[in-house]
């Protein structure tokens, strides 16, 4: 039975199949793309009957279904008034895998890449590589007909699927394989509605009339990547249209379908052997775009498992960055566009003929300047400067965007050039710079035209674009959606692209699979017209939000939210690299993405009419669960900061609701721990009481589980004045005893003392609360006085030769962050930040300039394994700790890839975010400290890190300073 949700309550029923309250309706109103439509609720089914149940309950409300999985769709093919379906949730298991035939059987939830984590032991692996494969879905991969940069030796989605399942308007199960001439004809005599679909099919195709007309309009055979409405002329070139072709395969229609057929539920894929082992890059350097272009067909007659073109605008993207300069290293002189050559092969033997015969083609058949062959990290590092650039492209402050409308254009190779030369007219006449991004092997250009889509003059020419590049892609008998889909900006040019007559085809198809048009209407039949239901509105007028923090980098905090793309990075899982979004990874539900968060405050802060706009539950439903680790920060191609705005959400939230007992418990900890430690044995016999802490924990709302942190009273002043007065000093430094080192890491502080005057450094103790605690709470008044007074203080004693240091990241990691955007004057902020310092960078920085030497410590074997802060992986760099601790020469020291750990200071110890806590820890965290030997050492920097591994494995973990003090000699 349907169950119509609509209350607050209802978010969590698992048992509910159509949630219609506020909040959903907000996180799925729009994808990737540019638009923007609440739908009238979202779905997430477990089984065929969900579907089955949610697309009768659509047909008797007349609504549609939208099928969705994570979402990344850049064309707007998820967004719709209807009911969206997300497969992504439940319909995510791996059926089976036929090792002999390689081949899987998969739901539409599956995602790629953890599909081929699975599958590698078998030797096997699904070969189209979207840049999102870390979270898109096969689903959506069908439905797009997705490629990715090894397409021109792999084939696409629709060239891997052998069969699939759909579900039609009527609940009909259907299922889809290649059929045998005998099997066809018995499918179309069948009295269903499968038989139905099949046989007037058929009928239609066999139409001399039809077919001609279908293969004279439609894209040249030729470009592989294409996605113009349906694939009618695949169709026409199998059997029994054509008796040498393929056996037929409807599959082969459904893939690119957008979902506007039927409902798919299961997939079966043809797999390919393993990538092989080595490879080669050749980065071919040329002065002008039309060298680059005009050298592809020649270098594609070639085994080439990429073929991929940046050119110079990208190029300088990354000039000036330092994170990409290591990237830089093979570039020569300064190209206008680089051609990146990928060979493959298992033996080096062979690669290195390979490679000398494509050398020979690059030199004696195009006009390459330079051609520098890359091999093992360097082509990586060469995909990433490529992917780096195109991503600092698209970062742009302000309302004007980089826009995804003629993104995806393609035509045959041959025409490549001929047609890059009249597209940088064209686009010269809008006063646009043209930026080539391209598939160069598979003949397709990725660009996006700048604009501002407030503006109606913008608007005007997102449309006008768009419909010249048609033209043009027409003219070359090229396809205007290579691999992105139609979805809604760009059905609507399918009528002019292929003709009148095969557009009524492709409504007749569509009324055949479904004559209620319930499958995601307003795509690739009856478009919605390209220009409407933008996620901005013409005319929005400029954001006058008052913010405690500082948003003008962002030109304030509603654009800082409008820079989220959609892209969906954060909905990668916890089995890959990075950190964002450790909620995410626990629960697995879109609330808990920075896309979410971003999405819903965009939204919120738009349209609410209330004096106060961030007086929103659904804001404070979406933030409920970030913990603030910033990963985000770094991790997320736009920068969005959700740690940031929840901050700042959560300081204008509570002028409206009065704040909780537990909020001021913990905004305020260091004032209390401070009064415990004035007794600390008194005080920690209470913590370390079943009966008397238990009591604490229940008044305060504190997970029972939790063992509270103990105080000490230690006097560190005492101790730092006997080691100035006996050690020999040279250099100054400023330690910073934060909240955290001064009551309840006491001893972590008189490692930190020790090892400075051990290594002849003069030490000047600074006691400060850096207001971490308030911050993320959401009291930034109070957190705007501390940094005040720690700014005011420290301004003038700190510089380039008397850095400050800190100890817990958390803390020390303010002064480069957070105060730069509570300062009324951020500029004597940043100066003290850029002399602000983790000690480990500090000590990292010694080693390095030589002032600390191996032979300064124990030649003793241990084993380290380093958990890092999130806040030190995002603001910082965790390589100083491995820096620091691998200088004793026989410290076998590691850097564990484990993510966030799920503490985040209170937020573990909230007695409602406890499982949702342990269970991140449980993702990477704890398999990786179970996992390490009893004897080696494991190193965790942050405070709530080190407890969160003692809760969730029982070991200790020791901050990086202490095992430093125990290498000295």
């Amino acid at each position: 039975m349907i169950h119509k949700n609509t209350s607050k309550k209802s978010e969590n029923n698992e048992n509910s199949q159509v949630f219609t309250d506020n909040l959903h309706k907000l996180m799925y109103a729009t994808d990737a793309s540019v638009y923007s439509v609440k739908p009238h609720g979202v779905s997430y089914p477990k089984s065929i009957a969900d579907i089955r149940e949610v697309i009768q309950y659509a047909a008797n409300n007349k609504l549609s279904i939208i099928p969705r999985a994570a979402g990344t769709s850049l064309a707007g093919q998820c967004v719709g008034d209807g009911i969206v379906v997300d497969v992504s949730k439940h319909l995510n298991k791996i059926i089976s895998i036929d090792e002999k035939a390689k081949t899987v059987t998969v739901e539409p939830g599956v995602v790629r890449d953890e599909l081929n984590y699975i599958l590698k032991p078998y030797g096997l692996f699904f070969a189209p590589n979207t840049s999102t494969s870390n979270r898109c879905t096969i689903g959506g991969m069908v439905g797009n007909n997705s490629s990715g940069t090894t397409s021109i030796k792999y084939g696409v989605t629709r060239d891997k699927i052998l069969e699939m399942e759909i579900v039609l308007s009527d609940g009909t199960l259907m299922k889809c394989a290649p059929l045998t001439k005998g099997q066809l004809l018995h499918k179309m005599s069948l009295a269903t509605k499968e038989g139905s679909v099949y046989k007037q099919l058929i009928e239609k195709l066999s139409d001399t009339h039809i077919q001609n007309e279908v293969l004279a309009q439609y894209p040249k055979e030729a470009i592989h990547r294409r996605n113009t409405g349906y694939a009618l002329d695949l169709l026409l070139r199998m059997q029994p249209f054509k008796k040498e072709g393929e056996v037929f395969n409807l599959c082969k229609l459904l893939a690119g379908s957008e979902g506007t057929l039927g409902f798919t539920t299961k997939i079966t894929l043809q797999l390919d052997d393993l990538p092989p082992t080595s490879s080669v890059m050749v980065a071919a350097h040329f002065k002008s775009i039309s060298d680059c272009c005009k050298a592809v067909a020649p270098l594609m007659k070639h085994d080439l498992y990429a073929c991929e073109m940046m050119d110079k605008v990208i190029l300088d993207c990354t000039l000036h960055n330092k994170t990409q300069a290591a990237n830089r290293s093979f570039i020569e002189g300064d190209p206008k566009a680089i051609l990146m050559l990928e060979l493959s092969s298992n033996s080096l033997d062979e690669l290195e003929v390979l490679k000398n015969k494509l050398l020979e083609t690059i030199q004696t058949g195009t006009n390459a300047y330079a051609y520098p062959v890359l091999k093992g990290e360097d082509i990586l590092k060469a995909f990433e400067l490529r992917k780096a650039g195109l991503g600092l492209l698209g970062n742009i402050v302000g309302d004007k965007k980089a826009v995804a409308c003629i993104e995806d254009t393609a035509v045959a190779v041959e025409d490549l050039a001929s047609y890059i030369d009249e597209f940088s007219m064209l686009m010269k006449k809008y006063g646009q710079d043209a930026v080539y991004y391209a598939h160069a092997g598979a003949g397709e250009l990725h660009l996006r035209p700048i604009l501002n889509l407030k503006k109606s003059s913008d608007v005007r020419l997102f449309r006008q674009i768009t419909k010249d590049v048609a033209e043009l892609v027409k003219k070359y008998k090229g396809s205007l959606s290579g691999e992105h889909g139609d979805g809604r900006v760009r059905a609507e040019f399918l009528e002019f692209m292929i003709g009148k007559q095969n557009y009524l085809l492709l409504k007749e198809v569509k009324e055949l699979f479904d004559p209620m048009y319930l499958f995601n209407p307003g795509k690739i039949i009856e478009a919605v017209q390209m220009d409407t239901s933008l996620r901005t509105q013409v005319g929005q007028p400029a954001e006058h939000i008052q913010t405690t923090l500082d948003f003008s980098d962002s030109l304030g905090i509603l654009r800082a939210a409008e820079k989220c793309n959609g892209s969906g990075d954060c909905r990668k899982s916890s089995q890959f690299n990075g950190t964002m979004c450790p909620s995410f990874h626990a629960t697995r539900n879109e609330k808990d993405t920075t896309r979410a968060r971003a999405n819903v405050l965009r939204e919120i802060l738009t349209h609410s009419e209330k004096e106060n706009k961030f007086d929103s539950e659904e804001l404070k439903s979406v933030f409920d669960l970030c913990l603030s680790c910033k990963a985000c920060g770094s991790e997320c191609p736009s920068n969005v900061d959700a740690s940031m705005l929840k901050a700042e959400f959560l300081h204008q939230y509570h002028k409206a609701h009065k704040r909780s007992f537990r909020d001021k418990l913990f905004a305020h900890n260091y004032t209390y721990t401070k009064l415990a430690a004035k007794l600390p044995g008194m005080s920690n016999f209470v913590f370390k009481s079943k009966t008397l802490s238990g009591t604490l924990k229940k008044f305060a709302g504190i997970a029972p589980m939790r063992k509270l942190p103990l105080v000490s009273s230690y006097d560190l002043d005492k101790l730092n004045k006997q080691l100035q007065e006996t050690s020999i000093s040279y250099n100054k430094v400023i330690l910073f005893i934060d909240e955290f080192s001064r009551y309840n890491d006491v001893l972590i502080a008189k490692d930190a003392i020790e090892v400075l005057y051990r290594l002849g450094y003069y030490v000047e103790l600074y006691y400060g609360e850096s207001g971490r605690a308030h911050i993320s709470k959401g009291f930034l008044e109070e957190a705007k006085q501390l940094a005040k007074i720690n700014v005011k203080y420290l301004k003038n004693k700190v510089t380039h030769k008397i850095p400050l240091l800190g100890i817990e990241p958390s803390a020390i990691l303010c002064f480069r962050d957070e105060y730069i955007r509570l300062m009324d004057y951020p500029e004597e902020a940043k100066n003290l930040a850029k002399n602000t310092y983790l000690i480990e960078e500090f000590l990292a920085s010694e080693i390095h300039k030589g002032s600390i030497k191996p032979v300064m410590f124990t030649d003793t074997e241990k084993t380290i394994k380093i958990h890092a802060h999130c806040y030190q992986k995002a603001l910082s760099n965790q390589k100083a700790t491995f820096d620091m601790l691998n200088i004793p020469m026989n410290y076998k020291v590691t850097l564990l890839n484990t993510g966030c750990c799920g503490m985040a200071g209170s937020f573990g110890y909230e007695k409602e975010h406890y499982d949702v806590s342990m269970k991140i820890g449980s993702q990477r965290l704890f398999p990786a400290v179970h996992k390490s030997a009893p004897d080696a050492i494991i190193s965790a920097n942050g405070t709530s890190c080190r407890h969160q591994i003692h809760d969730g494995t029982g070991r200790k973990a020791l901050h990086p300073i202490t095992i430093f003090k125990e290498a000295l000699l």
